[in-house]
């Protein structure tokens, strides 16, 4: 097997990490000390309960049912009955503390045994949730004490099955994935243009296939959402539908024939709402839309907000920027730049602002996602209730497992569980990993290790679209002005190893983002970029033997909710950007659908490396010199649905 050591030119990474495997639990603990010791499981575990009131109504039936879980997937027995020599696993409600969060819970493993200790059922299912993380060594466990609470209450994830239609068994997957790293909120979106996708009673031709324009006659019936509400609320998790008004509603007025706005669409839609909670009456939240349309009724987001209160939801929530939404209802942000989300007046918000990985190339995702600060604050407050990850892929799929290889979904979940449990996170946003030397940089070395250790341990049949990058260091060097000729050459070409082009810049990572497509809030790693200019980016690698590899190559981020062209024939991208390996150019894919003009719905096959064939590349024993030439001409697609992120991927995957 070849083994590669990432290096650059002038920084060698050699890090060996010697860490206890409890060090790679997701999130981590707000405070978590390790000790030398370990318990003996070999017996099994005996099991104790223990409610602090007596006549209250909690049970514990349910955790224990994730216990049993736990010490199934361990292969260690649980007795209910004590026996000398064995130890004892506590589950025990107790007492609530001052401000102190129903999902905090305490984790402790000494010679006597594991205590799990909470003042609410799911704060033991949160810390069942950590306890499973910990990995077993002969049957022994470390010794532990873990003391462990959320920094932000709301942390959802929104599937859109309105536009990609998923199977039941595709988000009980997701909703399992969720609960494992504490994930509490699903935001389901089933209504869209495209089609509406729960039966009605009243009306059972909302969901006939002449309606929908994608995945036609795919929808779900009143059993698979009763049963995916239930399955949520086993696991913990908010089931949180959204029935976006008044606009997305274009299959709504393709059946009734009518404007959702005008007056007999409003009796419509108020007599699908009343049904839907009399169908659904033990859903108290709803989310009511109202973005991206023209308002046309000013009365029609008032009067259906009231309506809604008046059918017994306790919360509504609507988009901002939306509609003209009501003082009381909940705001989720979608659009702009980071908004500083402080503590006054009665506005309550959800973060969403790029949050969306449709948007993101996958190995950015992680990147962003790590980086992120919810709401530019350390911690929730009482007008940030927290953070919804999106899943926005507007473009069509040819099977709905393709939208987890186009977009970084599983590495995405982990990465944003463990911001939004622990908090902190830096202001502003970034493309790329921060700079060697920097805290920043070593705690995404640090995280980095945990979730590839994540991916062997959790994920090995499932899509996961992440690789190491720590360690594969770039010169960036430039800029040259081309005139606008994408194929000038540069007298840097013909020795780009030589000491007489010194880096500009250096940028760590498989993907590079040099500049972003909104470039005014996320920025690149070039600080002041200029249109007809080439940039080169340089590094080596060292192989241990002669032999072929497998490497992700892009230039391109092809969002899934932009239609963008396919590349050329013959081109890596539109840019004529190349690589170069030891001075051998490496030829692009034969693409599947080369030159096809962007269609949201043509689905894309191979136009990301994330969802095709590794490119293998022959790589000789010792160093090896990776040149990648980036010229680029402006900054403006041929259209808004064609934007330019100007980055570059190269990454050895395993």
């Amino acid at each position: 097997m070849l083994k590669i050591i990432l290096m650059a030119v002038s920084f060698v990474a050699g890090i060996v990490f010697t860490v206890f495997a409890q060090n790679n639990i997701i999130p981590m603990p707000i405070h978590m000390q390790l000790e030398s010791g370990r318990l003996n499981l070999s017996s099994g575990l005996v099991l104790q309960t223990s409610i602090f009131d007596p006549i209250s109504s909690k049970s514990l039936s349910a955790e224990i049912d994730a216990l049993k879980g736990v010490l199934k997937e361990w292969n260690i027995l649980l007795h209910n009955n004590a026996k000398k020599g064995i130890p004892v696993i506590r589950l025990e409600l107790v007492a609530a503390k001052d401000q102190q969060s129903d999902e905090a819970y305490r984790l402790k493993i000494d010679r006597n045994g594991i205590l799990i200790a909470a003042s609410s059922p799911v704060g033991i299912f949160y810390g069942l949730q950590t306890l499973r993380q910990f990995e077993l060594a002969n049957n022994r466990i470390q010794y532990a004490t873990i003391v462990d609470k959320p920094a932000f209450a709301w942390r959802g994830f929104l599937v859109d099955v309105g536009r990609k239609y998923q199977p039941i068994d595709m988000l009980k997957e997701q909703i399992d994935v969720m609960a494992k790293y504490k994930l509490n909120v699903l935001h389901f979106h089933f209504t869209e243009d495209l089609a509406w996708r729960l039966a009605s009673k009243k009306y059972p031709g909302l969901t006939d296939a002449s309606v929908m324009r994608r995945w036609e006659g795919k929808y779900y019936s009143e059993a698979e959402f009763r049963d995916l509400i239930k399955y949520c609320k086993q696991r913990n998790i908010l089931f949180f539908p959204e029935i976006d008004m008044p606009g997305h509603s274009a299959a709504f007025k393709r059946y009734f024939g009518v404007d959702m706005q005008s007056d007999a669409g409003m009796l419509y839609i108020k007599e699908l709402l009343k049904e839907f909670k009399e169908t659904y009456p033990e859903l108290d939240y709803l989310h009511i839309g109202g973005d991206e349309v023209k308002i046309t009724n000013n009365n029609f987001m008032p009067e259906i907000t009231k309506y809604v209160e008046d059918l017994g939801y306790k919360m509504t929530m609507g988009w901002e920027p939306g509609s003209n939404l009501s003082a009381n209802t909940f705001r989720q942000l979608w659009m702009g730049g980071p908004t500083v989300i402080e503590e006054k007046g009665d506005q309550v918000y959800i973060d969403s602002k790029h949050l969306y990985i449709n948007h993101m190339d996958p190995l950015e995702t992680v990147t962003t996602l790590f980086y992120r600060k919810i709401g530019e604050q350390t911690e929730g407050n009482n007008n940030l209730l927290g953070a919804t990850l999106c899943a926005w892929p507007d473009r069509a799929v040819a099977h709905p497992i393709d939208m987890f290889y186009q977009n970084a979904v599983y590495p995405g979940l982990l990465t944003f569980a463990e911001r939004s449990w622990r908090g902190q996170g830096r202001s502003l946003w970034t493309a790329n990993i921060l700079p060697k030397g920097t805290r920043e940089n070593n705690d995404f070395e640090e995280y980095e290790v945990r979730l590839l250790n994540h991916k062997t341990s959790y994920f090995t049949d499932k899509p996961f679209p992440y690789v190491k990058q720590m360690g594969l260091v770039w010169d960036l060097i430039g800029p040259f002005d081309n005139g606008g000729d994408l194929e000038a050459i540069f007298p840097i070409e013909e020795a780009p190893f030589s000491t007489a082009y010194s880096a500009m810049k250096q940028v760590e990572g498989g993907t590079v983002v040099l500049r972003h497509w909104w470039n005014d809030v996320v920025k690149g790693a070039i600080d002041n970029p200029s249109e007809n200019t080439t940039w080169y980016a340089r590094a080596r690698i060292y192989c241990d033997q002669e032999g072929e590899r497998g490497f992700w190559i892009g230039f391109d981020n092809l969002s899934r909710s932009y239609a963008s062209d396919s590349p050329d024939l013959g081109t890596w991208d539109n840019r004529k950007s190349w690589v170069k390996v030891n001075n051998k150019l490496i030829e692009p894919p034969i693409w599947k659908q080369a030159g096809i003009a962007g269609d949201l719905e043509i689905p894309y096959v191979d136009e990301g490396y994330s969802y095709r064939a590794p490119t293998n590349i022959n790589l000789k024993k010792g160093w090896n010199e990776v040149f990648i030439k980036l010229p680029v001409k402006d900054f403006n697609g041929k259209n808004w649905q064609t934007p330019v992120k100007w980055m570059f991927t190269f990454v050895p995957v395993d």
